[in-house]
C-alpha cells in the first residue's frame, strides 16, 4: 500500500470518555432533538435556522459567537430554534488548503488527526455547556460521525457525498434530522433517491460491524444552487423550484415532507449579502403558497462576527477562512426580520 500508517487513533468510545456527556446535558440535548423533530413531523409550527460560520475554524471566536446566538434565541424562542453551525470539516482537499478544524485544529499549522478529533469534540460540548445550544455539523467522513454522535442535534450530508452510499447508509441510521443537499450538478433526482434510501431500513458494514439501521423518517432536502456545464451558478431556492420539490414530494409519498434552503453557496453564488434577500424571497413562497410552507422547515445561512472571508492567518478575528460570511450586525438583524415574517 502506498501509504503510510503514522498511529492508531482512540476509538470513539475512548475520547467520549475522555469528554463524557453529562446527564444534565444530555437532557438539554434530548429536549433540544425533540423540539427540532416536531418541526420536521409537522408538530411545531417553529421555523429552524441553522446558522454559523462556513468553517468553525477556532474555539474563540465559535463559542463568543455562538454565545451572541444565544441572546437572540431567547428573544425569538417562540418562533424560531436556532441550531448553531458548527462545521468542523472541510470538503475542499485540493493541494494544501486548509481542511477544517478535524485536520488542523490550528489553521496555520500541518494535519494533527488526534488534537483535531479532541478539539472538535470538545467544541461541540463547550458550545452546549455554555449556551444550551446543540448544535449542526457536516457529516463528511461517515466513519467519524461517533466521535460527536451524542452532541449533534443536525447533520448534513453534502452535495459531493449525496451520492455516496454509505453516507445514505449511515443517515439511515441516525436518530436526529438529517439534510440531503442536492448534487454540485444540481440533479434533484439524485437528492430524492439519497432521501428515500435514509429513510429506508438497510443491514450494511458500519466500522467493521455488521448493522442493521430502522430508517431515519427525519431524512430530508436540502436546496443548496447547482453548477451547470459552463461553470454558472444557478440557483434553486425561487417559488418555482419549491413547488416543484413539493409535487416530487407527494409523487414519492416519502414520510415528513421537508426542505431547508441553503441561502449561500450556489443559490448566492457565495455573495454573501445576498443571502438576505434570498431569505426573505423564500418567506414570500411560503407566505403565497401553503404547499411550499408545508415543506419549507428552515435555512442555513452562513454566517460570523466579522463579515467576509481572508486568507489563513488573516489575523481578523471571528472573519472566516473559508467562504464570505455575513457579519453579525445582519446576522442579527435578518434573524429579528424573519421573526417578524413568520
Amino acid at each position: 500500500m502506498n501509504m503510510m500508517f503514522k498511529r492508531k487513533l482512540p476509538i470513539p468510545q475512548e475520547i467520549k470518555g475522555m469528554y463524557p456527556l453529562t446527564e444534565e446535558l444530555a437532557e438539554i440535548k434530548r429536549e433540544r432533538d425533540e423540539g427540532i423533530k416536531a418541526v420536521f413531523s409537522g408538530e411545531s409550527d417553529k421555523f429552524l435556522l441553522v446558522i454559523g460560520p462556513c468553517s468553525a475554524d477556532a474555539e474563540e471566536p465559535v463559542l463568543d459567537y455562538v454565545s451572541r446566538l444565544r441572546k437572540v434565541q431567547d428573544k425569538v424562542e417562540d418562533k424560531i430554534i436556532i441550531i448553531p453551525r458548527i462545521y468542523t470539516n472541510k470538503p475542499r482537499t485540493i493541494g494544501d488548503g486548509y481542511k477544517g478544524m478535524l485536520h488542523q485544529p490550528d489553521p496555520t499549522k500541518s494535519s494533527d488527526l488526534l488534537k483535531g478529533i479532541i478539539s472538535i469534540r470538545e467544541v461541540h460540548m463547550k458550545v452546549l455547556e455554555q449556551t444550551g445550544l446543540s448544535t449542526a455539523d457536516e457529516m463528511l467522513y461517515t466513519e467519524n460521525h461517533r466521535y460527536l454522535s451524542d452532541l449533534l442535534s443536525y447533520v448534513a450530508v453534502g452535495a459531493r457525498s449525496v451520492e455516496d452510499q454509505q453516507h445514505r447508509l449511515t443517515a439511515s441510521g441516525l436518530d436526529i434530522p438529517v439534510g440531503m443537499k442536492n448534487p454540485t450538478g444540481g440533479d434533484i433526482s439524485v437528492m430524492m433517491n439519497s432521501i428515500t434510501a435514509a429513510q429506508h431500513p438497510h443491514a450494511f458494514i458500519y466500522r467493521g460491524w455488521e448493522v442493521e439501521s430502522t430508517g431515519n423518517k427525519y431524512a430530508h432536502a436540502i436546496l443548496r444552487g447547482y453548477v451547470n456545464k459552463h461553470g454558472q451558478s444557478l440557483p434553486n431556492y425561487h417559488y418555482e423550484d419549491l413547488i416543484g420539490l413539493y409535487e416530487l414530494y407527494m409523487e414519492k409519498g416519502l414520510r415528513n415532507p421537508a426542505v431547508m434552503v441553503d441561502t449561500n453557496h450556489s443559490n448566492s453564488n457565495k455573495n454573501h449579502k445576498e443571502q438576505v434577500r434570498i431569505a426573505k424571497e423564500v418567506l414570500q413562497s411560503c407566505r403565497y403558497s401553503k404547499e411550499v410552507k408545508s415543506i419549507v422547515k428552515g435555512l442555513m445561512i452562513e454566517s460570523y462576527i466579522e463579515e467576509g472571508c481572508q486568507p489563513v492567518g488573516g489575523g481578523v478575528y471571528g472573519r472566516s477562512i473559508t467562504d464570505p460570511c455575513l457579519g453579525w450586525d445582519d446576522t442579527e438583524r435578518l434573524i429579528y426580520d424573519i421573526a417578524d415574517a413568520l
